[in-house]
């Protein structure tokens, strides 16, 4: 027969009873206060505590000390862990300026061989050195106050976020050079000029090299009604070998000339340009928006330009400024909506089949219109 507990019974407000319930309830409270609100609520039920601890699969200390919280200082606090004795340390400006020194500096420069801090590093490292820096104080310092301090000063030593050092001098002017000739197609496109009318016409170039012609081991399953909702493909693959596409599209029309080789070399450019020659025979002038791609700035296309004076025009983007080229929204979706499930069984069928995408592309083509910073431009 179970002994009779000496304990003094929990005794409850109403107030207490609804706030242990709504807690006991919760799913965004934290585990441990809904946890306690339920041993309370069972203990005030008269559920005794050998029955708690199986009803709720916890150990007798659990409910006794809860239990014992609640008939000391309350509800609401046994709810919730009792401060701890000692006082905290008090961490001045002079150590939480060496914190933050330590947290902005590589760990490399300490004798470590991590590129980057953990706070379990950062931390054994404050308590190795704080006496010999004059900071006994921080000996004792915790993991959850030097996170604090480094959350105030909105420091994260661990992460590394990426961004793109301008390195071209004259950015800002090719750039407005990029943007005057996107003002000036916006101009003749508003004005509703004919293309035969315009005879200069402005090509949007680059390379998108690397397209991989990959291959299935078999063949694709094919979606069944009922029992396969998509399509199922083996996750090994084979590779055939890549391509590279070499692309340009008229900013006036919207249509793309496109040619395919292994490589994009000087040779496969002049080739681009003869092509784009022979398409836009009555046109006086070829102007193209491209990068600085070597290629592009070659001896041999050189030799080849001086064959064909004022035929030809270039319009250089930026160093690292490759995100004004418009003919890379083109790539973009031809990623997104073409190469993305591509499967080929050979360098020709992936050749053939993106000549034929762009053919599609060019029975209804897409005029893209560059917006950012137009309207400062004259």
């Amino acid at each position: 027969m179970p002994k009779t507990s000496l304990r003094t019974k929990i005794q409850l407000s109403n107030e207490d009873l609804q706030m242990l319930t709504l807690t006991s309830r919760s799913r965004a409270d934290e585990a441990r206060r809904v946890l306690r609100s339920k041993i309370l609520l069972m203990s005030h039920s008269g559920t005794r505590d050998f029955e708690i601890v199986k009803e709720l699969r916890i150990d007798t200390n659990t409910v006794r000390k809860t239990i014992e919280k609640c008939l000391s200082f309350g509800a609401a606090a046994a709810l919730d862990d009792l401060a701890r004795s000692g006082a905290p340390i008090e961490i001045n400006q002079e150590e939480k300026a060496w914190i933050v020194y330590l947290a902005c500096e590589e760990p490399k420069v300490f004798g470590y061989s991590q590129p980057t801090w953990t706070y379990t590093l950062l931390l054994d490292h404050i308590h190795e050195n704080a006496i010999g820096k004059g900071f006994p104080n921080l000996r004792r310092l915790a993991r959850s106050k030097l996170w604090s301090i480094l959350n105030d000063t909105e420091i994260k030593p661990h992460k590394i976020s990426y961004y793109l050092e301008k390195r071209d001098s004259q950015f800002e002017v090719k750039m407005q050079n990029v943007l005057c000739v996107y003002k000036e197609i916006k101009v003749v496109l508003e004005n509703g000029m004919k293309p035969e009318e315009n005879k200069k016409v402005t090509i949007s170039y680059d390379e998108k090299p690397g397209i991989q012609a990959i291959g299935n081991t078999v063949e694709d399953l094919r979606p069944e009604p009922y029992r396969h909702n998509s399509i199922g493909r083996d996750y090994e693959y084979v590779r055939h070998g890549t391509q590279s596409l070499l692309a340009g599209i008229n900013l006036i029309t919207g249509e793309i000339s496109a040619i395919i080789h292994d490589t994009h070399k000087s040779v496969d450019f002049i080739e681009f340009l003869k092509v784009l020659d022979k398409r836009y025979g009555g046109a006086e002038k070829i102007r193209l928006i491209l990068d600085n791609h070597s290629a592009h700035a070659s001896k041999e296309t050189m030799k080849y330009l001086e064959t064909r004076p004022n035929r030809y025009e270039f319009v250089f983007t930026p160093k690292h400024g490759s995100w004004l080229n418009l003919i890379e929204m083109f790539f973009s979706k031809l990623t997104r909506a073409f190469l993305r499930g591509l499967r080929a069984s050979s360098k020709d069928e992936l050749k053939e089949r993106l000549l034929q995408y762009i053919d599609e592309l060019n029975q209804d083509p897409v005029i893209f219109r560059w917006r950012y910073k137009m309207d400062e431009i004259i």
